[in-house]
């Protein structure tokens, strides 16, 4: 009986602890701000406003983080509901950090922040997995591509006939292809249901439907820099051919190429005393491998995931039975927990909820919605297993996450013809998109697989040592 009153005394404390912290957090990010906003450049210059806005962007997102996980959701929405209200305090008549949307290098650290994330997942990714996924989650895939992409971009065209040019109405549905392999995992790991056959169904097919959202955004990106090029909307057939060889080449090559690289790095690894080298290198060849796919025309994206691929398989092939002792996953993943938070709130404080005002912005985010909802579904045609709960697969395609963050962030900022693809409403409403198939896939996912098994699943927040951000676990194969 004492130890449990001693207990039930410790809970006290700390439920009054966090009470107290609830009331004190917003307090320190007012205080700070408002000391960010007196100065006048001529002590701090451009790194004082800098730190103080990571300072308060960090608490704020842990702060977001950690109420949503209490509701059974990902750290993910929190992070991006903070930046929202952050940003957008100013429609209240709040303006103590408007400052935030003009701070100096914040961009350039969300940059570095998603550059990441995307490394973290490539990491995660085994090339054999991807190669054995088997014909369902090819196909399933394909589907979760191709769908979403056409039924997009007739939403998008049929509302905004006139508003913006064909490469927006394609970036649209570009967006609703994504799916966030982070969020699905986790809510399988919560419902306990990782080694299900629909599970490993779902989760190799959001792989391979992030390697062919990267591809398509290649090519669209690809495109819309022809079209900026040429003056012209009109793009001719070879153009589109050649930009789609240049995304799977430069993927390919970066697979092939960087095992000629990455193997005498291994070598040095190998001799080198210092625990730090591999993941120094690491993130070195990810960011020249950023670098060089956007130098080549295509997102930094697409080769941070392709160093992190290539760097996860060398280490495989080339340390065999000690590879878990040069693992860099686990290394990166308390960098990836400073910088990631940065890009998601920095994604809510983009989005403009006065926008939300005009009627027909808020028809087509629910127009978006339930087009990005629905067109998953067709994902469940593509299962040819016997056996296999096909609602449970099209379910786990739902959520667009962090990757269709990813992309709206991109098409919101590359620019033609003086204007970005996306506009503030077309992006707003993508953003709430975004944020309602992420909110609903946990209670469908769970609905169809307690309907269609007499297992009961744990309650939601059950798996502990997640990454808020992948939403795996930590363990021996995959980053914490």
């Amino acid at each position: 009986m004492t130890i449990l009153r001693s207990r039930a005394l410790h809970r006290y404390r700390y439920r009054g602890v966090l009470r107290r912290g609830a009331l004190l957090v917003p307090t320190v990010l007012f205080g700070t701000w408002r000391l960010a906003a007196a100065q006048d450049g001529s002590h701090g210059g451009e790194i004082a406003p800098f730190l103080l806005a990571i300072a308060a962007i960090l608490v704020a997102a842990k702060v977001g983080g950690e109420l949503v996980e209490r509701l059974g959701q990902p750290a993910v929405l929190g992070e991006l509901l903070v930046g929202v209200v952050l940003g957008n305090l100013g429609l209240t008549g709040l303006h103590v950090f408007d400052a935030l949307h003009t701070t100096p290098f914040l961009p350039i650290a969300a940059e570095i922040g998603v550059i990441l994330l995307l490394f973290q997942v490539g990491l995660e990714c085994d090339l054999k997995d991807l190669v054995a996924v088997g014909a369902s989650a090819a196909v399933v895939a394909l589907l979760g591509v191709i769908t979403p992409i056409v039924l997009g971009y007739a939403v998008s065209s049929v509302f905004f006939p006139a508003a913006s040019a064909w490469y927006a109405h394609l970036f649209v549905g570009t967006v609703l292809a994504a799916t966030s392999v982070g969020i699905t995992a986790r809510v399988l790991r919560d419902l306990d249901r990782m080694d299900a056959p629909e599970s490993k169904i779902i989760l190799g097919a959001a792989v391979v439907d992030d390697i062919l959202g990267l591809i398509v955004l290649a090519v669209v990106l690809g495109v819309v820099g022809a079209v900026e090029v040429g003056g012209t909307l009109a793009l001719p057939l070879g153009a589109v051919i050649l930009i789609v060889l240049k995304a799977f080449g430069f993927l390919a090559g970066s697979l092939v190429v960087g095992r000629l690289v990455i193997n005498p790095l291994m070598r040095l690894v190998r001799l080198a005393r210092s625990p730090t080298v591999p993941v120094v290198l690491g993130v070195a060849y990810c960011f020249l491998m950023a670098a060089l796919a956007e130098l080549v025309g295509l997102a930094d994206i697409v080769g941070a995931f392709a160093a992190g691929l290539v760097i996860n398989d060398e280490i495989r092939r080339f340390f065999g039975e000690e590879r878990q002792r040069y693992r860099i996953d686990h290394a990166i993943a308390p960098v990836g927990t400073i910088f990631v938070p940065v890009f998601f709130v920095y994604m809510g404080l983009r989005v403009d909820l006065s926008s939300f005002a005009a009627p027909d912005v808020v028809l087509f985010a629910m127009l978006l919605s339930i087009t990005a909802v629905v067109s998953k579904q067709a994902c469940s045609l593509g299962v040819f297993m016997r056996g296999v709960n096909r609602w449970a697969v099209g379910v786990g395609m739902i959520p667009r996450g962090e990757v269709g963050l990813i992309l709206a962030s991109i098409g919101h900022t590359v620019v033609i013809a003086g204007a970005p693809i996306l506009s503030e409403q077309v992006f707003s409403a993508l953003i709430a998109m975004v944020l309602l198939t992420t909110l609903v896939t946990p209670p469908l996912l769970r609905a169809v697989f307690v309907n269609g098994s007499d297992r009961n699943p744990p309650a939601v927040g059950a798996a502990q040592g997640r990454d808020p951000h992948l939403g795996r676990r930590a363990s021996p194969r995959v980053a914490g």
